[in-house]
């Protein structure tokens, strides 16, 4: 039997998981860390707890495990940015989420060249928007002292959060990244796989400061265990990992995380969408020389929103709680929220809107903030849908996972909501399954055909509501005259 060592950083929190061959779990921990918000639309964390509770949740997970780890796979929060220092290893700044606005007013200003705007869409499949990472990486040389002329003297590194733990954990300091998060930092051409020196001319980022760009499956370097030397076979972007765990390799094949955000993907295989309606066309996987494309809806606020609720509202103790307090008959009695703390994505993409509740009355109560909290999540997800139905993508099924799906009555509403069936894996973290399927392969202890009969799935039958499509245009409304 094989053993596979996946690391899955998130927004919030680190997970290591050791699996074995067939999928089975064998031991696990998981560590959360602080955000910061030092500003309006500000998001950051520090480099070093990321690394830390990283290091931390790897040590247990193997110490636990009491098994040889043949290979090691990798996913992470997509699009934050960590520069450091070369020689030191140094974070010169904090690290900035993927949710952080503070480069709204660059965005918008760049925007005014509708020329120049047209071509990075073009070249990135991205919208030109502060949650990619080109316009964290020019505010951070241009607002940290020295460190425009450290990168330009290739002084410094830049890397989303897999180069640098990638950085960090291998004996040999490797500074390369795989395609798939390379497509979300707004500096690599979907077509040509490679950073693109007219957009680097754009966002004055010197290339020196760039990590190799390899295949998912490539070999990364190798972690020092003691006794043990583990090999990173596999890397890849959390939202692409979910789609890779959730074994959607052919076309037209989708999932929805509900993690601290909500995202939508299809598989597009060889085809790069150009679309219609804000969807953003990026990297799904790229397995040695092949790439498959896929479709993307982002949703910022998910389980922040239920975060919101337990932390600020001191709704309840434990988001397992909610499952109870959603109303049974899934009315908010008229209760309507607008879950845009850090502006909203697709299909709006407006970075400056906050959140809002709407209808309140002397009388609504707890439930009916709750209810109304998970309706909106779901009520994202349609527009999404309808997003993708414009651009030619019809949806009849769909297969979920994250945290959030812990919650079977959310899981009815949305189904509900959607008027589609839903899948429910028997492991919910495809984040984590999917880095366990890369190493898998990269490791070649599996192929591709061996690894798509892994897993099991619960069905959610829909029950649509002229109810619930009815509020799903009151809540529309309440979006619109917000925007």
């Amino acid at each position: 039997m094989k053993y596979i060592l996946s690391i899955d950083q998130g927004t919030t929190s680190s997970r290591a998981i050791v699996f074995d061959e067939n999928q089975n779990i064998i031991s696990e921990d998981q560590k959360e860390y602080d955000l910061f918000y030092p500003n309006d639309g500000w998001v950051e964390a520090r480099p070093d707890e990321i690394l830390a509770s990283v290091r931390e949740t790897v040590d247990k997970a193997i110490d636990n495990s009491n098994v040889t780890i043949n290979a090691c796979g990798i996913t992470n929060q997509r699009e934050t940015v960590v520069v450091w220092e070369r020689a030191s290893g140094k974070a010169i700044y904090p690290a900035i989420i993927w949710q952080d606005r503070r480069t709204s007013e660059l965005c918008n200003e760049l925007k005014k060249n509708k020329k120049l705007e047209n071509e990075i869409r073009k070249k990135t499949g991205l919208l030109l928007d502060p949650y990619f990472s080109a316009s964290k990486i020019k505010w951070i040389l241009d607002n940290v002292e020295g460190a425009r002329i450290k990168a330009k003297n290739g002084d410094l590194c830049f890397g989303t959060i897999e180069t640098f733990l990638i950085w960090n954990l291998t004996e040999e300091k490797n500074h390369k990244t795989d395609a798939t998060n390379a497509s979300r930092t707004m500096l690599m051409n979907l077509e040509t796989l490679a950073w693109d020196q007219s957009l680097l001319e754009i966002f004055n980022i010197p290339i020196e400061i760039l990590p190799e760009i390899c295949s998912c499956d490539d070999t990364f370097g190798h972690i020092d265990k003691g006794d043990q030397k583990i090999p990173i076979t596999g890397v890849i972007g959390d939202q692409q990992s979910a789609l890779f765990g959730q074994n959607c390799f052919d076309f037209g094949e989708m999932k929805s995380t509900y993690g601290t955000g909500c995202f939508l993907m299809v598989n597009t295989k060889d085809k790069i969408y150009k679309s219609n309606a804000k969807l953003l066309s990026t990297v799904g996987c790229k397995l040695g020389n092949e790439t498959s494309y896929a479709l993307e809806g982002s949703i910022f606020s998910a389980g922040t929103s239920i975060q919101w609720l337990r932390d600020e509202m001191k709704f309840f103790n434990d988001s397992s709680e909610t499952e109870e307090l959603i109303d049974k008959n899934f009315n908010s009695n008229g209760v309507n929220f607008i879950p845009a703390f850090t502006g909203l994505g697709a299909p709006h993409w407006v970075s400056d809107i906050r959140g809002s509740i709407h209808g309140l009355q002397r009388d609504s109560s707890r439930k009916d903030l709750i209810t109304a909290v998970f309706k909106a999540i779901c009520f994202q997800t349609l527009e999404i849908i309808d997003a993708l139905e414009q651009d030619g993508v019809t949806v009849n099924a769909l297969k979920v996972d994250g945290g959030m799906v812990k919650n079977n009555k959310f899981l009815q509403l949305l189904s509900n909501i959607l008027s589609t069936d839903i899948q429910k894996p028997d492991q919910i973290e495809s984040t984590a399954v999917g880095a366990f399927k890369i190493a898998l392969l990269g490791s070649g202890i599996k192929k591709l055909n061996e690894i798509s009969e892994i897993g099991a799935y619960e069905k959610i039958h829909t029950q649509p509501s002229s109810k619930l499509a009815d509020e799903y245009d009151t809540w529309k409304s309440f979006l619109t005259k917000n925007l």
